[in-house]
């Protein structure tokens, strides 16, 4: 069922918002400071290319850099990529079949507005040992 749900989230929304954060990640990275950011942005590019299947958990191990990283975040890049969730998702929801999908796109918002201190994972592995 989650490979139904990630073809028809690639065709709906899933290309657009992996291509947002394909760009936000490519500006990002023009500075050095911007790299660590990028490099999130890349992360969850993908995360939101295929999200059926995977969730995120936090990094226990994540201090203070993580959290002013996420301050800095939301001001750069946080803000309108969490925006492009939310009527992403209003407009997904619309439908009864393209609940799911909203559901997911709400599901995405945390991850977009702080994305440090986060990981990525399955939703199988999700409890197991790491």
């Amino acid at each position: 069922m989650k490979t139904i749900l990630n073809i028809i989230w690639l065709v709906l929304s899933g290309f657009w918002l992996f291509l947002g954060y394909m760009v936000a990640g490519l500006i990002l990275c023009i500075t050095i400071i911007g790299i660590p950011f990028g490099i999130a942005a890349f992360r969850i590019g993908v995360y939101a290319l295929w999200p059926f299947g995977y969730t995120t958990v936090e990094r226990h191990d994540a201090g203070a850099p993580s959290c002013i990283g996420n301050v800095l975040w939301l001001i750069l890049a946080g803000w309108w990529l969490t925006l492009a969730h939310i009527v992403t998702g209003i407009a997904q929801c619309i439908t009864i079949i393209g609940i799911p999908l909203g559901i997911a796109n709400f599901k995405l918002i945390p991850v977009s507005l702080m994305p440090l201190g986060r990981e990525i994972v399955k939703t199988d592995q999700r409890f197991g040992a790491r």
